[in-house]
C-alpha cells in the first residue's frame, strides 16, 4: 500500500474532522493508501523522525495548510499535498475546487491529478495564500476560534469594525517588477488565491499563473478611504484603490507594521515577495471539474 499521512486540525470547522476521521481512513485504504491520522501541533514538526510519505493529506483551514507547507519547505521536501477543508473560511482550498464535505474532499483528492500551484515567499516565510499588513489584515489572528466556530465568517467582519479605532496609514518604499512608487497605505493584500475571509477581492486572480494580485488602499481622509474600499467590493474601481499584477515586490517603510500570512503572524520589513510559480505539488479535481 501507498503511504500517506494525515496532519488535522481537531478544532478547525466545529470538529467536523475527528468526528469523520475513521471514514476517511476507510476511503483512503480502499484506493490502497494506508493513511495515518495525526492531529497537528503547532510547537514540533510534523516531519521530524519520520520517513517521508508519498502524500500528505492536510486537514484544516489556511493556518493549518500554512503551517505544514512552512515546516516541509525548511526541510527541504517537495511532497505532494491534499488539502481537506476544515477552516473557517478555506481561501486556498476553494481556489483549488475542494468540497467543504470531508469525505467528498478525499474522493476528490484520490480521484483528481496532481498539478504544480504557485506559493508565495516574504522574506523567509511561505504563505499560500494571502500576505497582508494594515487595517483589517491581522484580524484573523485575533479573532477568538470560539467565535469563528459558532458564527464562521461573520466574526471576521465583526473584529475587523474594530480596527477603524486605530486607522493609521504606513508610508511605503514600494519596489513592483522594477518600477518604484511611494505611497501612504491603509491596507496592502497580496493574493496567490482569489479571496480573503471568504470574500472576493481578487476574483482575477489564478494560483496557476505564476503572478500576484496586489490591492492597495490608499490613505485619503476617513470618509474617502471608507467609500473607496466600499466602491470596490461593489465591483468598482476607485482611483486611490492601487491594483497591480507582479511577480516579484520589495517594500521598506519607517513603521515596522505588523504582518499576516494566512492568518498567521507574518514578516518584518523589510518586505521582499516572490511568487514562486508551480512550487507545491497538489492533488485536487481537474480544472473545470
Amino acid at each position: 500500500m501507498k503511504s500517506a499521512l494525515l496532519l488535522y486540525n481537531p478544532e478547525a470547522g466545529r470538529g467536523r474532522i475527528g468526528k469523520n476521521l475513521d471514514r476517511i481512513v476507510a476511503t483512503f485504504r480502499s484506493c490502497d493508501y494506508l493513511l495515518a491520522p495525526q492531529e497537528i501541533d503547532f510547537e514540533r514538526d510534523p516531519f521530524a523522525g519520520i520517513t517521508p510519505p508519498e502524500l500528505v493529506v492536510v486537514a484544516g483551514g489556511d493556518g493549518t495548510v500554512n503551517y505544514v507547507v512552512n515546516r516541509m519547505k525548511e526541510r527541504g521536501l517537495d511532497l505532494q499535498l491534499g488539502i481537506i477543508p476544515a477552516g473557517t473560511a478555506n481561501d486556498f482550498a476553494g481556489a483549488l475546487g475542494m468540497s467543504h464535505d470531508p469525505l467528498e474532499a478525499a474522493r476528490q483528492i484520490l480521484e483528481g491529478e496532481e498539478t504544480r500551484i504557485d506559493c508565495g515567499r516574504v522574506n523567509d516565510l511561505y504563505f499560500i495564500n494571502i500576505f497582508s499588513f494594515g487595517i483589517f489584515t491581522t484580524t484573523s489572528q485575533r479573532t477568538p476560534n470560539e467565535r469563528k466556530h459558532r458564527i464562521g465568517k461573520l466574526a471576521y467582519i465583526i473584529e475587523g469594525v474594530k480596527e477603524f479605532r486605530t486607522m493609521h496609514a504606513v508610508p511605503l518604499q514600494v519596489r513592483a517588477d522594477g518600477r518604484s512608487f511611494d505611497l501612504n497605505s491603509l491596507m496592502v493584500l497580496v493574493f496567490n488565491g482569489e479571496t480573503a475571509g471568504g470574500f472576493h477581492l481578487a476574483p482575477r486572480s489564478s494560483v496557476r499563473d505564476g503572478m500576484f494580485d496586489v490591492v492597495m488602499l490608499e490613505k485619503r481622509n476617513f470618509l474617502s478611504s471608507t467609500l473607496a474600499m466600499g466602491r470596490y467590493l461593489l465591483g468598482g474601481n476607485p482611483r486611490i484603490v492601487h491594483r497591480l499584477r507582479v511577480q516579484n515586490l520589495e517594500i521598506e517603510s519607517t513603521i515596522n507594521e505588523p504582518t499576516d500570512v494566512d492568518g498567521q503572524p507574518g514578516a518584518q520589513f523589510p518586505l521582499r515577495i516572490e511568487c514562486l510559480a508551480g512550487e507545491l505539488r497538489i492533488r485536487c479535481p481537474k480544472e473545470g471539474e
